[in-house]
């Protein structure tokens, strides 16, 4: 991730959006390395790609350089129209943002959480690829959060946390809001909490739950680092059981890896979880209950992804980091959460100087946003779109790292149109 630090004299910098011009053809194709030049193909206004779902980019100047911004609008009022959550068909993997719009068959779509993308400290085990956040695709809960010292991303904007979530509701439209995760594993001994689900990090002295939506990736990770500190060293109290059918099939002291059979959960238990999982024996009766639960919302959710909010109700959140300049992705919600705004930064070195988290916020908030929500940057930025006339998707924005770079998730518009 490219970043550079700066601060203005009055503590923000004074943005200037300028210029307003949309690609229709020609712009960077995926993979391709930043050439420095504005994509071709620039005219004077948004170009309609789908009933509802405007494209367009302009500049954005600030005490820093110029900052070129792709901005998609998507109107949720249309019945044509609907987000989801891009991602592979499990948690613990990863691809570029085109190849999951083209597999979802997205007409346009932008990356999403901050992951799992290096173990370096801690020798042998391997990064899982999977997101911070909690995430919610097609209305079901896909996983919960890791706990806030387990997280990869720049430092949060004080008094939010992992729970942090954008979505759109059943009811088409889109808010803020944190998703707890709650649940229970019934033994004959009696209720134990469930502290995860499909996570890479489990809380420590907990049980966590891994279903087929894991994937196949090893589970060791989710028993490595602390509540606070992500480099700390993994635990060697761990214990693990497989559920199948209501009962226990096998137990095993160390976590496994490999594909889960849709009937079956594993349980993982670290410390005192693990200790509390020792009491089962094979055949041993097991319920297993979770579920996400909303803070605010009392509509489901259709869709959520984790990240962290720059903007609520029309006002930066206090505390915002003013020196840090980064390429950035950004959503956020106008009309009543009724319609989308969903920026990316371009990554070309002409326009690499990025915006802060403060200059990310003021910059929806100029665009008429209430609510924004800052998704992972640097070489995970990218938007997609897709033509009527066209069969797969064209990257908008150049890639910082030359190259998309694989990612968990993102956000996905279709139309029915």
């Amino acid at each position: 991730m490219t970043r550079r630090g700066r601060r203005s004299a009055a503590g923000r910098t004074v943005l200037t959006v300028v210029t307003a011009f949309v690609v229709l053809s020609g712009a960077t194709p995926a993979g391709a390395a930043p050439t420095g030049a504005a994509p071709a193909g620039a005219a004077s206004a948004g170009k309609r790609i789908a009933p509802g779902v405007t494209y367009r980019q302009f500049d954005i100047e600030t005490a820093g350089g110029t900052a070129r911004a792709h901005l998609l609008t998507v109107d949720l009022a249309d019945p044509h129209v609907r987000v989801d959550l891009l991602h592979p068909g499990v948690v613990a993997a990863r691809a570029t943002v085109s190849r999951l719009a083209d597999s979802a068959g997205a007409v346009a779509g932008v990356n999403g959480d901050f992951f799992d993308i290096t173990e370096t400290q801690h020798p042998g085990v391997e990064a899982t690829g999977a997101a911070v956040g909690p995430a919610v695709a097609a209305g079901q809960a896909l996983k919960a959060a890791v706990p806030k010292g387990q997280r990869f991303g720049p430092a949060l904007p004080p008094g939010t946390n992992t729970l942090e979530v954008f979505g759109v509701g059943t009811d088409r439209r889109a808010r803020l809001d944190r998703l707890s995760l709650t649940g229970t594993v019934g033994t004959p001994q009696g209720r134990l909490p469930l502290k995860g689900l499909n996570q890479y990090a489990l809380p420590v002295n907990s049980v966590g739950a891994f279903t087929a939506r894991w994937g196949s990736a090893s589970r060791v990770r989710a028993v490595c680092g602390t509540d606070t500190q992500r480099s700390a060293p993994c635990s060697d109290d761990t214990y693990e059981v497989k559920v199948r059918g209501g009962r226990v099939v096998s137990a095993s002291d160390a976590p496994g890896s490999g594909t889960i059979p849709a009937d079956t959960t594993v349980l993982l238990g670290r410390e005192d979880g693990a200790r509390q999982l020792r009491g089962l024996s094979v055949g041993d009766p097991v319920d297993i209950t979770h579920s996400l639960v909303a803070a605010s919302s009392k509509v489901p959710y259709a869709f959520a992804i984790g990240g962290f909010p720059v903007l609520r109700g029309g006002t930066p959140l206090s505390g915002l980091n003013d020196v840090t300049s980064a390429v950035r992705t950004v959503v956020g919600t106008k009309d009543d959460g009724r319609r989308l705004l969903l920026l990316a930064l371009d990554g070309a070195a002409a326009y690499r100087s990025g915006l802060t988290v403060a200059e990310e916020a003021d910059t929806m908030r100029s665009l008429g946003a209430t609510d924004a929500f800052n998704l992972d940057g640097g070489g995970s930025t990218e938007m997609v779109t897709r033509g009527t006339d066209e069969t797969t998707v064209t990257v908008r924005n150049h890639p910082s790292g030359g190259a998309e770079r694989p990612v968990p998730n993102g956000i996905g518009v279709f139309s029915a149109a």
